[in-house]
């Protein structure tokens, strides 16, 4: 829901920095697998209930996936750049709530099922709606330079990101943030069938 606004208030410092980047040879790739590895740590943190390190990871993470696009418009966007964003980012989204689950099966198990079971279905939709509006040429307004079409919903980067952190700061309610979430994700989920019905029935 806030993906683009934010976007436009943090790609200017993004793109200074990832003009440096690019100018010390850093490739875009390597920051996407840097930030993958921060948010692997994070969730290591995570399932030993060190929280506010955690905390601190998963943000250097998701600095770095804001920062691998810069660089790949710099240096040119690859097809394999744009997999590797999409594919690790995904991961990133399924292993903190494995996390907090281990971090806490008794009271998270049941909680941090229900919201990877609604992150496994949006994905399945947010991808297929792209793969679908590439093959006919739908364009759903400037959601900025990526690799595939992002199609705008309430559950987008930022709320997630914004959901993680609270659990980092609040992991004892867990349980109560995750399946809000859910929800709040099982809605952007049947905006996008309807949105696929229009564009594509």
């Amino acid at each position: 829901m806030f993906d683009n606004r934010i976007r436009i208030m943090i790609d200017p410092a993004l793109e200074r920095i990832a003009r440096r980047l690019a100018s010390a040879g850093v490739s875009a790739n390597v920051i996407t697998w840097v930030g993958f590895a921060l948010g692997l740590l994070a969730a290591l943190l995570i399932a030993f209930q060190a929280y506010w390190p955690a905390l601190v990871l998963l943000l250097m993470s998701r600095l770095c996936d804001g920062l691998d696009g810069a660089v790949a418009r710099v240096h040119g966007k690859t097809d394999l750049g744009g997999f590797l964003d999409i594919v690790l980012d995904f991961a990133f989204y399924g292993v903190i709530p494995v996390a907090f689950v281990l971090a806490n099966p008794t009271d998270n198990a049941i909680a941090g099922a229900t919201v990877l079971l609604a992150f496994y279905v949006n994905g399945a939709s947010f991808l297929t709606y792209a793969l679908m509006a590439e093959k006919k040429g739908v364009n759903d307004g400037d959601r900025g330079s990526k690799s595939l079409l992002y199609t705008a919903g309430l559950a987008e980067g930022s709320e997630t990101i914004a959901i993680f952190c609270l659990w980092c700061l609040f992991p004892h309610w867990f349980a109560v943030i995750a399946y809000a979430f859910a929800a709040v994700v099982v809605v952007t989920t049947i905006s996008r069938f309807m949105l696929a019905y229009r564009a594509f029935g």
